[in-house]
């Protein structure tokens, strides 16, 4: 299709049909596609996005019907002089949403193009109802799980590879993955799917405030993830803490609490953080960067929306 792209998530709720008709309906709206404008046949989109010719046939047929395409005999599909129309009060109210958008991204400086591709990715998405955490490590798991279910308003489930259940799990849910992990977890998911890899933060952005080291400060660092207990020692001798000074702490182990105890402060996991003794100063250490939060909390409100009744209130489930 000449002035617009397609793209499909097979592995989605949302019929391929539905993401061709609600495609092209919005590419009408953007102007990417233009009255008269003739489409590829049935033929070329199958054969081009690997589709069944029948999906296509049945998605143009619903274009039709629906007042966006016109057949003509001999000659093939195109796009109607007129759109169809729309009530005058619902017209009205989604001509003002989409000017608020148009509005608010121009302000930005972004161009028209990309406003329209945007929408397009939007609308074309499957209608997740939650995200879900993929990873082989358990304890790098369940770290992960409290950070994105502290971040997040909308549920949050957590899978190993291994876990039988994992392609059930996928068919409502953004599926999320950390660097070390996406491509294997890439490798496992059905073919076309997106997978959003999170970042890990660098160790300076939170320990600018102990910066420069205390000289006599003893410090825990506490953790049932044993490669977190690994960073933390080493990200705090960069910094200059004196390596006597820091007291490793296994929370796997027994007595953990009482050996943390000797620190002025424990540097933790958001996991960790909660079993802590009271009164003790923690220091929780983020892994997800301020990046792949923000890109999470952006995702975050469009799953809201179709997040159903029945999820509200259970944020997570299976770490």
């Amino acid at each position: 299709m000449r002035h617009m792209h397609l793209w499909f998530a097979r592995a989605s709720g949302v019929t391929l049909r539905e993401q061709l008709v609600t495609q092209v309906i919005l590419a009408i709206v953007c102007n990417d596609l233009r009255p008269g404008q003739r489409l590829p046949s049935t033929r070329e989109v199958a054969r081009r996005f690997r589709i069944h010719p029948n999906t296509v046939s049945a998605g143009y047929r619903q274009l039709e019907r629906e007042g966006w395409l016109a057949f003509r005999r001999g000659s093939g599909v195109y796009v109607r002089e007129a759109a169809p129309a729309v009530p005058r009060s619902a017209r009205a109210a989604l001509d003002q949403a989409i000017a608020e958008i148009f509005q608010s991204a121009q302000r930005q400086g972004l161009p028209r193009a990309a406003i329209g591709s945007r929408l397009r990715h939007w609308l074309a998405m499957p209608a997740p109802r939650r995200f879900l955490l993929i990873e082989p490590d358990r304890e790098l798991r369940r770290i992960v799980h409290r950070e994105m279910e502290q971040l997040l308003k909308s549920p949050v489930e957590s899978r190993s590879l291994s876990d039988r259940s994992l392609r059930q799990a996928l068919a409502d849910a953004i599926p999320v993955a950390l660097p070390s992990r996406a491509e294997i977890v890439r490798s496992k998911l059905p073919p076309g799917s997106a997978l959003l890899v999170l970042q890990i933060q660098s160790a300076n952005a939170s320990l600018s405030h102990w910066l420069p080291a205390p000289a006599d400060a003893l410090v825990a660092i506490a953790s049932r993830w044993s490669e977190f207990l690994k960073r933390g020692q080493t990200m705090l001798i960069a910094a200059g803490f004196p390596p006597d000074c820091l007291i490793l702490c296994d929370a796997r182990k027994a007595g953990w609490r009482e050996r943390s105890k000797a620190g002025a402060a424990t540097v933790c996991d958001a996991l960790t953080a909660a079993q802590l003794p009271k009164n003790a100063r923690a220091v929780i250490f983020n892994l997800l960067s301020d990046a792949s939060r923000q890109e999470l909390q952006h995702y975050d409100k469009f799953v809201a929306v179709h997040a159903a009744p029945r999820h509200r209130g259970r944020k997570s489930r299976r770490v």
